[in-house]
């Protein structure tokens, strides 16, 4: 049974934008592999797709979107700029490029995938993300993987505060600092690897709270998210999970408040994270450089 694609909630940003608060996560999806996983998903009622140059998926997600015929405002795309292309000639291009991969006109939610602090570029890059944003390009504009202090650089040198902060939050890294920076200035969460890549599923705590409430370790964790009032972005291939994560959203309300609180004292801080560290990151997001590293990194 899918779900409605009116049951699951939104979360309104800062510029009023609507985003679905659950979607479906493309990364380490193969291109070939793309399309197929993408309809699959808005078949079971997913509204909110996410992708990213640094992916080499996006043309597989704009086929998606075509073959289903469902019109363009019916689907919340998000989209992120290569580590590579950051600067402002540079990323007002890569722009153009995931525009055309993707064959839409306008990018719902596009974000700055890494602040790369080493090149120095990030702020000049943020200006015209903003200026993308002004002009009608994009109907959003964010950061992701960002620190509490490369936040607080962009809007003292712009005055104007990403719409998201997409980071990785999970039980065993929820990292309070970074959420709490972010949601100070106005900024919502965006959870990737909001499961901790399954890691997390193995937990007793969650294991416990999805026995007594019959939920899947997997909901449990997800309702935990949803609760906290954060967009998350599970990502599967499997039909029946890619359901299962979705039908968290009928579930959320079984946690009870002990509930919550059991699952965000099983932060292990840095131990717990799984990609890599924004203050150091700085792989270039290319071709060649996710194959010599394998898959990359979120």
């Amino acid at each position: 049974m899918s779900v409605s694609p009116a049951a699951v909630p939104s979360v309104q940003l800062g510029d009023g934008v609507r985003i679905p608060q659950i979607g479906f996560g493309t990364f380490q999806i193969p291109p070939e592999d793309t399309q197929r996983a993408v309809e699959q998903a808005l078949e079971l009622g997913y509204r909110h797709i996410d992708t990213a140059a640094g992916y080499y998926n996006e043309a597989g997600v704009g086929a998606a979107l075509r073959a289903t015929g469902l019109e363009r405002p019916e689907v919340f795309v998000t989209t992120k700029l290569r580590n590579v292309d950051q600067g402002a000639d540079r990323a007002r291009e890569a722009f153009e490029a995931s525009r055309q991969a993707l064959g839409i006109e306008v990018v719902d939610l596009y974000l700055i995938h890494w602040p790369v602090p080493s090149r120095g570029l990030y702020v000049e890059t943020w200006e015209t993300l903003v200026g993308l944003a002004e002009g009608g390009a994009a109907r959003a504009v964010g950061v992701s993987n960002f620190l509490p202090e490369h936040l607080e650089r962009l809007v003292a040198a712009t005055g104007v505060a990403p719409a998201v902060n997409q980071i990785e939050v999970h039980p065993s890294f929820s990292q309070p600092g970074s959420r709490e920076a972010s949601l100070r200035r106005g900024i919502a969460v965006e959870a990737y690897s909001p499961l901790g890549q399954g890691g997390d599923l193995r937990d007793p705590v969650v294991a416990g709270i999805a026995g007594r409430l019959g939920l899947t370790p997997a909901q449990a964790v997800l309702a935990w998210h949803l609760r906290s009032g954060r967009i998350i972005i599970p990502k599967s291939t499997h039909p029946e999970r890619m359901r299962e994560n979705l039908e968290s959203v009928r579930t959320a309300s079984l946690l009870a408040p002990e509930d919550l609180d059991a699952v965000e004292a099983l932060d292990r801080g840095p131990a717990g994270r799984i990609g890599g560290d924004p203050a150091i990151f700085a792989f270039p997001q290319t071709r060649e450089d996710a194959a010599a590293r394998g898959e990359g990194l979120d």
